[in-house]
């Protein structure tokens, strides 16, 4: 198995400590041996971003900014540009929509659409699923892996891992069939369950890990991530890269 690329951690994660110091915990990350992060709501903490993440040393290759129903995505894409980002990916569509092929068809159009927009800035867009669009089959298949057929070629997919297992996905063999439209993950472990608060460090759940870091031939922005954690999160984060790195 090759080695992973540079590792980043969605700033999701450390919210509560971000919140309360955006540029202690982005030194506190730093120390830990990390090299970039995932910011979300890219739009709401723009100012805090512009502040302290180019003082960090740290770079920010993707981000999750919600982008449909946004009035105006010329501000997400000019914002992405000045910091440096590469990548904009919608973190969330209502779960009702991917229930039918003609609401995953619709989905795809609106993406597309906006993916034609990212483009003129050099930005391109991207999809992060969570358990519904797996779990709603669609003539035998993930509606997810519908939505990679219907939406432009230009977007990318970000698997988040974890909820894809919990929608019923085999999660190695989902990523061998999107193959290169893979090129970001949700590295996440901890039993195949709905409860974020019962994740736990890379190696120590339920997740094949290392199958799943291998079918992911085109990865270019494997991202550490806990929707919830019961003890430090900062130790989590640590021990989940040291995890990830041993897998090279």
């Amino acid at each position: 198995m090759t080695a992973l690329p540079e590792l980043s951690v969605q700033l999701y994660s450390v919210r509560d400590a971000f919140a309360a110091d955006a540029p202690g915990t982005l030194a506190r990350l730093a120390d830990a041996g990390l090299r970039q992060v995932e910011p979300f709501g890219l739009v709401e903490r723009a100012a805090v971003l512009e502040r302290t993440l180019p003082a960090s040393g740290l770079a920010a290759p993707t981000t999750h900014q919600q982008i449909g129903g946004v009035a105006d995505l010329a501000e997400v894409f000019e914002i992405a540009v000045r910091l440096g980002i590469g990548t904009v990916i919608e973190p969330y569509v209502d779960p009702a929509r991917w229930t039918s092929a003609a609401g995953v068809e619709e989905v795809a159009a609106e993406l597309s659409e906006a993916a034609v927009r990212a483009a003129a800035y050099g930005v391109r867009l991207g999809y992060h699923n969570h358990w519904f669009e797996l779990e709603t089959l669609l003539d035998g298949r993930h509606a997810l892996e519908a939505f990679a057929d219907a939406v432009d070629p230009s977007v990318v997919l970000e698997v988040d891992t974890l909820w894809a297992a919990v929608g019923g996905a085999d999660v190695p063999a989902l990523l061998g069939r999107l193959g290169d439209r893979v090129r970001a993950l949700h590295l996440k472990d901890g039993p195949i369950v709905k409860d974020p608060d019962a994740q736990v460090a890379l190696g120590d759940g339920a997740m094949p890990v290392a199958a799943v870091v291998a079918a992911a031939r085109a990865v270019e922005v494997p991202v550490l991530e806990f929707d919830g954690y019961a003890g430090d999160v900062f130790e989590g984060i640590a021990r989940s890269a040291a995890y990830a790195r041993g897998l090279g």
